[in-house]
């Protein structure tokens, strides 16, 4: 690839980017409300968003090797510590100690 296609490519990345970003407050501005369609899947895309990637890279790994184990284990763990805690950041970084802990020291 030469400069001027890595170029364009970079500036084609970008305003895609910059489109995707922008174009919901184009669309709704202060003065126009979201339909209650766009408000509902809002609410509930980013939960079902979650859902679907756990189940993607579970996909595989449980049914078919014993790999799955402390995959399993460590989501049960982080969903204890986050309805314990409530706190996101925490449950994300405990969750990936423990899993490493898990992988590394128990299931070699």
């Amino acid at each position: 690839m030469t400069t001027t296609q890595e170029i364009i490519t970079i500036a084609a990345v970008i305003a895609g980017t910059m489109l995707t970003r922008f174009i919901p407050f184009m669309l709704f501005s202060e003065k126009r409300t979201a339909p209650a369609y766009i408000s509902f899947l809002g609410k509930v895309l980013p939960f079902a968003m979650i859902a679907l990637l756990v189940i993607y890279c579970l996909k595989d790994s449980i049914y078919k090797s014993h790999h799955g184990l402390p995959d399993l284990i460590a989501i049960i763990f982080i969903v204890l510590i986050h309805k314990w805690k409530k706190n996101t950041l925490l449950s994300i970084a405990s969750g990936t100690v423990f899993y490493m802990i898990l992988v590394q020291n128990f299931f070699i």
